[in-house]
């Protein structure tokens, strides 16, 4: 029992001293942490330290760490919510780009695009591509993977005519398209493509038809159908009026197009024949582009009508001073 005192007094010294010790590691690491701004709560190397040492002082996080996220640095990741978030970024994305829109009748396939100008100085960037002669195609989001799918139809269809002598089928085409949106979330060298697309086309056996193809790989066809900031009150005046688009002639689906474009418009912006590309297919019409001094005849109904916001009150009160859908 004598010798056991002494062994324990001296184990009872070391513990104090290496608390000691510890304790002074702990404000030292602090005091670095803070000074440097590494102790923001999530992952990364402050966070291992404060696990390591056992501190848990908050502090506010940086602007650089506010939008980090453990599972968005590869595109086959998956994070615990069931979600590959990079495919959630690219169809943010398509939500961000400027508005498009199509609809379909037993005739006519209609397409319609609000074109964004950099400045003052630039062009406006093009929005509507032509396919083939029965199809085409608007778009939303990165305008560069637009013209690199675009440049994949319009091989598809060249490919399928050159060896059967017929147009390729429009939904045969959209479902490739989809394929290719697919294989880039099940590769990590390759990111989504950030692009939506809205495909207008024509086929001789079932008539015109309406596609929205995903960046997540999936698409649908639908009897119309917007994309885009600010897309939310085009889809309140095409849910409204999708059921007389039957039977109407093709001026009148281009007026409806015009006039769903319109309310996507803020308060001080118009449509106008430099900002707005139509487009239109049919059994008897090759698909074709109206863009420039064409134009005209169908945006007069709109200054008529009050502009963007007397189509906005059309399409519905609440979508007159709708932000963008992001």
């Amino acid at each position: 029992t004598r010798l056991e005192r002494p062994c324990t007094a001296r184990a009872a010294r070391a513990a104090a001293e290496r608390r000691a010790v510890l304790g002074a590691f702990k404000a030292r690491v602090v005091a670095r942490g803070a000074a440097r701004g590494v102790w923001e709560s999530g992952s990364g190397r402050g966070a291992r330290r404060r696990r390591q040492c056992g501190c848990d002082e908050p502090r506010a996080p940086r602007v650089d760490a506010m939008y980090r996220n453990d599972y968005d640095t590869d595109v086959t990741t998956w994070a615990p919510q069931g979600r590959l978030w990079q495919v959630t970024y690219a169809m943010e994305a398509v939500k961000q780009g400027s508005v498009c829109l199509g609809l379909v009748s037993d005739k006519y396939a209609v397409l319609g695009a609000y074109k964004r100008s950099p400045s003052e100085l630039a062009s406006y960037q093009k929005k509507t591509f032509k396919i083939d002669d029965h199809m085409g195609v608007v778009i939303s989001g990165l305008t560069a993977d637009a013209r690199s799918l675009c440049r994949y139809m319009r091989t598809e269809c060249l490919n399928h005519k050159f060896v059967y002598g017929t147009h390729v089928n429009p939904g045969r085409l959209v479902a490739d398209v989809a394929d290719k949106h697919q294989a880039c979330t099940q590769s990590y060298v390759r990111r989504p493509y950030g692009v939506g697309l809205l495909v207008a086309g024509y086929d001789a056996k079932t008539g015109p038809h309406l596609y929205q193809t995903e960046p997540s790989g999936n698409f649908y066809e639908y009897k119309a159908m917007a994309l885009g900031a600010r897309s939310q009150a085009a889809k309140t005046y095409l849910e409204r009026h999708f059921e007389s688009f039957e039977g109407q002639s093709r001026e009148e689906l281009l007026h409806h197009a015009a006039k769903a474009l319109s309310a996507c418009m803020e308060g001080d912006k118009t449509l106008t024949t430099e900002n707005c590309t139509l487009a239109v297919v049919s059994a008897d019409e090759k698909f074709t582009i109206i863009e420039g001094d064409a134009l005209a005849p169908f945006l007069v109904d709109l200054e008529v009508g009050g502009g963007a916001g007397g189509a906005a009150a059309a399409a519905g009160g609440d979508d007159a001073d709708m932000g963008d859908d992001e």
